[in-house]
């Protein structure tokens, strides 16, 4: 009972670490955007993404470097992509009038998103079929099959590359050295939060007798989303509903096809739990269609399809907590 009460403040700590993190990183984004006369859609969905994407990435590196739970990151990364279609959406459009999209955002950050889930889909499937030792229960992730989700996020980043150069930036006054060292900070923070939210996970995994791919399913993945909520409910509130969207898909892009294949090519080879991780990156598939046609209707996002989004999420909760302990049965890797 003692552990259990230790690894609960160490999370709400860490947490609280991570969110302290997550406000310098947002400030010092949105400066050394302005810097580096960026557009306003390239910000959101590359600059700001990347960075409030951190929290995801250091999991996969820590769960795998540190702790050798390759699939507890995993876990982190499919849960987080999730919380970020429907939560994050839904809290930023309570907190404004209306969250407004546009054909750019439905037609180019979406659509590749939707891509990027079919390539991480595809790269487990051969991994589970064409690597020597893959199952149907397990995929081995090896080096080469890692390249071929980062080179599809290199061409992801060339497309905004274009949209940024054909960009006229008005003149601003920042002193981008001193940015830079606040963002290294901030990034410092969220990767001592997250080392504190990963071990109290793994205590309650082991409390509790449930796989580390569960807990990085939902309580890790909804501490390391914090920064990307920050950044979009902010962005929501202050006007900017382009990039509070943008900055959704673009982390879950980056969350996919880089942090997943990072912590594939620090290890050298991997092993993820096939019959857990399909059914769930299928419920990811199923809430990115949702997201993708309400942003679309409309081009906005009302109340009543932000409380929709939340119920599915809590569904979604509901279903996890169910197969962890063992009232049903649906996801046979769990």
């Amino acid at each position: 009972m003692t552990g259990l009460l230790v690894a609960l403040g160490l999370a709400i700590v860490s947490t609280g670490v991570i969110w302290k993190g997550s406000e310098y990183l947002e400030r010092s984004a949105e400066r050394l955007s302005q810097y580096y006369g960026l557009p306003v859609a390239v910000h959101g969905a590359v600059v700001v993404a990347i960075g409030s994407s951190f929290p995801e990435l250091s999991s996969v590196v820590i769960s795998t470097l540190v702790h050798d739970e390759f699939s507890l990151g995993v876990g982190t990364i499919v849960g987080s992509a999730i919380f970020n279609l429907l939560v994050i959406p839904a809290v930023s459009a309570l907190a404004t009038d209306q969250l407004e999209a546009t054909r750019d955002i439905v037609h180019k950050d979406a659509q590749f998103y939707i891509i990027s889930v079919l390539v991480l889909f595809i790269v487990f499937a051969l991994g589970a079929t064409y690597v020597p030792g893959g199952t149907n229960s397990e995929a081995i992730l090896t080096r080469p099959l890692a390249i071929l989700p980062i080179a599809t996020y290199g061409i992801y980043v060339f497309l905004h590359q274009q949209d940024a150069s054909e960009y006229a930036a008005p003149t601003v006054n920042v002193d981008h050295r001193r940015e830079w060292a606040v963002l290294t900070v901030a990034l410092a923070l969220i990767a001592v939060g997250v080392e504190g939210i990963v071990r109290a996970a793994l205590t309650f995994g082991d409390a509790f007798g449930t796989p580390s791919f569960l807990w990085g399913l939902t309580v890790i993945a909804a501490a390391t989303s914090l920064p990307d909520a920050f950044v979009s409910v902010n962005a929501a509130r202050n006007g900017e509903s382009v990039t509070s969207i943008t900055n959704v898909l673009g982390s879950n892009t980056f969350n996919l096809l880089v942090a997943i294949p990072v912590g594939v090519l620090l290890a050298g080879e991997a092993t993820i739990n096939f019959l857990a991780a399909i059914p769930t990156m299928g419920f990811l598939a199923f809430a990115t269609l949702v997201f993708v046609v309400f942003a679309r209707t409309d081009l906005e996002l009302t109340d009543l399809e932000a409380y929709g989004f939340l119920g599915l999420y809590g569904l979604f909760l509901l279903w996890m907590t169910l197969e962890s302990v063992g009232v049903i049965d649906t996801v046979r890797g769990i």
